[in-house]
């Protein structure tokens, strides 16, 4: 028998050669893998906090009024709102900006995930913001008929700040959505030109 040296694969091709800055330079963004460890962390204080607010609501579901178990499920959505924004930048932001996670074909993998970069995130993380907004504002307008009372967490002029500020994140998002279509019709326009 008699060996023949195998043939190169086609689908293997030789990886470029870098110089040692440009190889400090790409290898500079494992440097952010410890951010991503103590976002993970953040998102278990999460865990932690969604458990000890169902436990609450729990204790008091039938002592509390409709009012309070609302305020209390809707401090449970926020939490899980939050903890969905952290898997998002968790798990897009590592794919865009560190490593790929090859999970293609995995029976759990995200469906964005297969199309996520950049300004898709950064969308998707604009969209998130405005959820958790939301969320927070409606507990205020819940809570808005005891202004002016003892009771109330809230004054008038917060309620106003509250609202501007949902406004601006409503803003804002819109203009980044914008600024990311107006980017994609002149790339296409340069693919077409080009």
């Amino acid at each position: 028998m008699t060996s023949e040296p195998k043939a190169p694969s086609a689908l293997s091709a030789p990886e470029p050669q870098i110089g040692p800055f440009a190889q400090l330079i790409f290898g500079s963004r494992w440097l952010q893998v410890p951010l991503y460890v103590g976002l993970i962390i953040a998102q278990a204080v999460y865990v932690l906090l969604f458990l000890k607010e169902l436990w609450q609501l729990v204790l008091h579901s039938f002592d509390a009024s409709e009012q309070q178990i609302m305020l209390i499920v809707l401090g449970l959505i926020d939490v899980v709102m939050i903890s969905n924004l952290l898997v998002m930048v968790i798990v897009g932001g590592y794919e865009t900006f560190v490593s790929r996670l090859n999970l293609s074909g995995h029976p759990d993998e995200p469906e964005w995930l297969s199309h996520v970069n950049a300004s898709v995130l950064k969308i998707k993380l604009a969209m998130a913001i405005i959820g958790i907004s939301s969320i927070s504002l409606l507990r205020t307008f819940i809570e808005a008929g005891n202004l002016g009372t003892t009771r109330s967490n809230f004054t008038e002029t917060g309620v106003m700040w509250q609202v501007l500020i949902h406004l601006t994140f409503i803003i804002s998002a819109v203009g980044i959505a914008w600024v990311d279509r107006l980017s994609e019709s002149g790339q296409r326009k340069e693919a077409r030109h080009g």
